[in-house]
């Protein structure tokens, strides 16, 4: 039968009972790095960064944490206004060919990587050849149809397609697709590379010092080439994995900045009422951001279809967006946020919340309740990225012991979680946040894509769901040229990705950013926390 009432606060209680066990311990700024930023300059801006990054380059990851850290150093061809129109960056001007079957882009004169050496076409060949269609975790996808990158001059790079793939327009900023310096990466194992981790790159600011556990240090770019920026002189992010403690560091000044719920969402009304702090949602326009659990489709107990329906119906999206995500965050109908309105199919199959519709799936799959109760035993792996995910994670194993599925909850750090994932697949489910970005080519196919089956990419097929069908619709969208027959395309996507369910969308996602009223320039631009940071200021 359907959760009661009761049923409902005991689940409710169950989480409360989880979060209690956070330690909430207030360590200050000076014990943690003691005299590593002693001398720092009054111009610094204070941020705290959860979780802690694998590596400080977009290119090979495309986690929530990276991409607020990699655009302050590598930059992109260009960016974008709140109106999504392309702005120069790299390039100042760039031209679609008639045909368009090319982009032409003019390189910013004078641009020098952060060891001195000059920026050029070069540069960009090697980054879109040799890089982003090689191993960026959606660029297998957005750059398909790109054949070669010509050079007729240092100043020039010229993208040759074999089909109109104007899309790619929307996936050339820092954050999406950021230039990498050919002297440093070519001849080496990319992925491996230690810039990576030490980028060098144009931005406006130079990495300095990662000490691993505690915190982050970027420096003033000298040489930028926008002259007069960036307005500070250092960045320093500490990695803080409580959220007690993140909110009291911001409560006592020791912290001026943090983005995607850097304090627990059952504390921003509070939050709010201070005076010295704000909170805003502005700044996550161009992410889509979505909240995906995911099965592992070679995982012989969610073959049968029946499976997984039963377990989309027992998961309440209503008491997940108000209870765990506090308000700040809807129910998800389909893979394509509801807020990408041109994209965005409302007429998909559904699985509303309906625990005896569950439970008589699993009956018809061939998972009758055993003497135990219990129909069948998995295990759960949760982002680790937010406390909410850990939170829906308790949830969730609470809702399918409702259904006689007993979860064993995998609770670990972010490269496990992503090595599980993505690289040794022995993971059964999963649940993680996911940007859609403007255009499903660049932020959605990468997810349902049998050739994005690519272990030890993250954000990539690591479901291993592989449908012809599907394939044929992914690829026809990639390559049409008329937009309608693209959201046509794309709407027939959205309808079999729900019929077949590899993926259960469950949430869109409205993050929050917590600063000190003394900085300024955080929303000035479309990117907010993934922008560069080059224009803000604290007074």
């Amino acid at each position: 039968m359907n959760l009661t009432a009761r049923d409902r606060l005991k689940l409710l209680g169950g989480l409360a009972g989880y979060a209690a066990l956070q330690s909430t311990g207030l360590v200050s700024l000076g014990d943690v790095v003691g005299q590593a930023v002693a001398a720092t300059p009054k111009n610094m801006l204070r941020a705290v960064l959860v979780p802690e990054p694998p590596t400080l380059n977009t290119a090979f990851n495309t986690a929530i944490m990276v991409q607020q850290i990699s655009p302050k150093m590598l930059e992109g061809l260009i960016g974008y206004d709140k109106e999504f129109n392309p702005t120069p960056s790299l390039a100042t001007a760039w031209e679609l060919a008639d045909d368009g079957l090319s982009i032409t882009f003019k390189l910013r004169d004078g641009v020098t990587w952060h060891d001195g050496k000059p920026f050029t076409s070069a540069d960009v060949k090697f980054t879109f050849e040799e890089i982003l269609s090689q191993h960026h975790p959606r660029g297998r996808a957005t750059f398909a149809n790109l054949t070669e990158v010509e050079t007729p001059d240092e100043l020039t790079a010229v993208m040759k397609l074999s089909t109109p793939s104007n899309y790619i327009m929307s996936a050339l900023s820092a954050s999406e697709s950021p230039m990498l310096p050919k002297h440093i990466y070519e001849g080496s194992d990319p992925i491996g590379n230690p810039a990576n981790t030490k980028p060098i790159g144009t931005g406006p600011f130079k990495f300095s010092k990662w000490e691993k556990g505690q915190y982050l240090l970027l420096d003033k770019n000298e040489d930028y080439w926008q002259e007069g920026r960036p307005l500070l002189d250092r960045l320093f992010y500490r990695f803080i994995p409580d959220a007690g403690t993140r909110a009291a560091a911001f409560e006592t000044g020791e912290i001026d900045l943090g983005g995607t719920d850097p304090v627990s969402l059952s504390d921003i009304a509070r939050v709010e009422e201070l005076p010295d702090l704000a909170v805003t949602t502005e700044g996550y326009a161009l992410c889509g951001a979505m909240y995906y659990f995911e099965f592992n489709m070679r995982d012989p107990q969610f073959q049968d279809v029946r499976v997984r329906q039963a377990v989309a119906h027992a998961i309440d999206k209503d008491f997940v967006a108000q209870n765990i995500w506090f308000g700040f965050a809807s129910p998800a109908t389909g893979p394509i946020s509801q807020k990408l309105s041109r994209w965005y199919n409302p007429d998909v199959p559904s699985y509303p919340f309906d625990t005896a519709k569950a439970e008589a799936l699993l009956d018809e799959a061939g998972f009758p309740r055993q003497s135990d109760g219990v129909r069948f035993r998995m295990t759960h792996d949760p982002s680790t990225y937010t406390e909410q995910y850990r939170r829906f994670a308790e949830y969730f194993r609470q809702a399918m012991k409702v259904i006689g599925i007993e979860v064993e909850v995998m609770n670990t750090d972010a490269p496990t979680f992503s090595r599980r994932v993505w690289g040794t697949n022995e993971y059964q489910t999963a649940s993680y946040g996911i940007f859609n970005l403007p255009d499903p080519t660049i932020g959605v196919q990468r997810m349902f894509w049998s050739k994005n089956i690519r272990p030890g990419v993250p954000y990539t097929n690591g479901s291993g769901y592989a449908s012809a069908e599907m394939d044929q619709i992914l690829e026809a969208a990639q390559t049409a040229v008329d937009p309608a027959e693209r959201e046509a395309l794309f709407y027939q996507m959205q309808v079999l990705a729900m019929t077949e369910l590899p993926i259960i969308p469950l949430l869109n996602i409205d993050y929050t950013t917590v600063y000190n009223t003394r900085v300024s320039g955080i929303t000035d631009d479309l990117e907010g926390v993934f922008g560069s940071f080059a224009n803000v200021s604290v007074t």
